[in-house]
């Protein structure tokens, strides 16, 4: 009898552990170990969100990084959207106070993909940044540089972009 009620308290401690150190990695109704990215379809207006996987353990400015170099990447080839230019990187993102300063490069510094394509995809990007807590503007750079627009010439990035700027 002793050994059945000290096997059913061991049991009860172990639960009970398991239990505090899930709550203590991830608070119940938080679903830190995905973000959302956002696509915009090739209509040029609307956005699909699709949930991503993440290692809950990164930092915002990794979270940051990642939730860009999704959006670069943009949703399965299946699905028809509105893509980056294939070649664009991250290079950097870093965060101050609610702006994220994203600097890419690669093949989008050459881009001449005009309005449609620029508005689509960067409205994808925008969506996908402000989803992330405390983030509501994003800075584009290309190379490290601010730039007025690419080389098409038609959406302004001298400015932080909001999900309002489109």
């Amino acid at each position: 009898m002793k050994v059945l009620r000290a096997v059913v308290v061991l049991a009860v401690l172990v639960v009970a552990a398991y239990l505090a150190y899930r709550y203590l990695v991830q608070p119940p109704g938080r679903s830190a170990d995905t973000i959302t990215v956002y696509y915009c379809k090739t209509d040029g207006v609307t956005l699909v969100a699709w949930k991503v996987s993440r290692d809950p353990r990164m930092d915002p400015n990794k979270v940051a990084f990642y939730a860009t170099a999704q959006a670069l990447a943009g949703p399965p080839v299946s699905v028809e959207a509105i893509r980056f230019p294939a070649g664009t990187i991250v290079k950097h993102v870093d965060l101050s106070g609610s702006t994220a300063t994203v600097d890419l490069g690669g093949t989008i510094s050459r881009s001449a993909g005009g309005s449609f394509a620029e508005s689509g995809e960067f409205r994808g990007l925008i969506w996908t940044l402000t989803a992330l807590p405390g983030i509501t503007a994003v800075q584009i750079k290309v190379d490290g540089a601010k730039v007025a627009t690419l080389p098409g010439g038609h959406l302004e990035l001298e400015q932080p972009l909001a999900r309002s700027s489109f």
